[in-house]
């Protein structure tokens, strides 16, 4: 039953794919994949300690301001994201830009600690919360390696297609038409696989 809570997250109830969450992160920063990368680790680290606090904390909580408590857990775990991003890579803090903080706001995080933390335990919190952090981590990184190949001919900032195809990209990648135009294909992908 516990693994269940952490194979649901990566294909079956996928964040982006089957839930259709977190896409302005998603489609704003998969424009390359390094980005991409950081944007998942932020967002791994957010959510299983926000899915950990939550669940603990879950029998003290009164209904009312179950939420704005819930606000308050994952900001705090966004500013500690937040500070040591900005103190250890630099470089990755200002590509992200303001999408680091805006996790508070992540329809993914919040949507895991209501609908999931306040009702299991924290173990299985925990699980949930990285396996759905795995399933954002490789749809976001997917898509921003096709981008970044096909929008600068290179992955992970590495020249792949030589300095011909560098010369004459495909743009319309790098753009945000391009971002769902891959989301899409492998929304389709997936709902064919699943069909069958």
């Amino acid at each position: 039953m516990r693994l269940k809570h952490f194979t649901d997250g990566i294909l079956k109830n996928n964040p982006v794919l089957v839930l259709v969450l977190g896409l302005c992160p998603t489609l704003a920063i998969s424009t390359a994949a390094g980005n991409s990368v950081g944007m998942a680790a932020a967002v791994i680290f957010v959510l299983v300690c926000s899915n950990a606090a939550v669940s603990a904390i879950r029998r003290f909580v009164p209904d009312q301001i179950r939420i704005p408590i819930f606000i308050i857990v994952i900001s705090t775990f966004v500013t500690l994201t937040d500070y040591v991003m900005h103190a250890y890579v630099p470089d990755l803090y200002k590509a992200l830009g303001v999408f680091v903080p805006l996790i508070v706001v992540n329809c993914i995080i919040l949507g895991r600690a209501e609908g999931f933390a306040c009702r299991h335990t924290v173990l299985d919190s925990v699980l949930d919360g990285l396996g759905t952090g795995i399933g954002y981590t490789l749809i976001i990184t997917m898509i921003g390696m096709i981008r970044e190949l096909l929008g600068s001919g290179s992955v992970f900032g590495k020249t792949v297609l030589g300095a011909g195809f560098a010369s004459k990209p495909v743009l319309y990648m790098i753009l945000p038409p391009g971002g769902f135009l891959l989301l899409a294909f492998f929304m389709a992908a997936l709902h064919r696989v699943r069909g069958r």
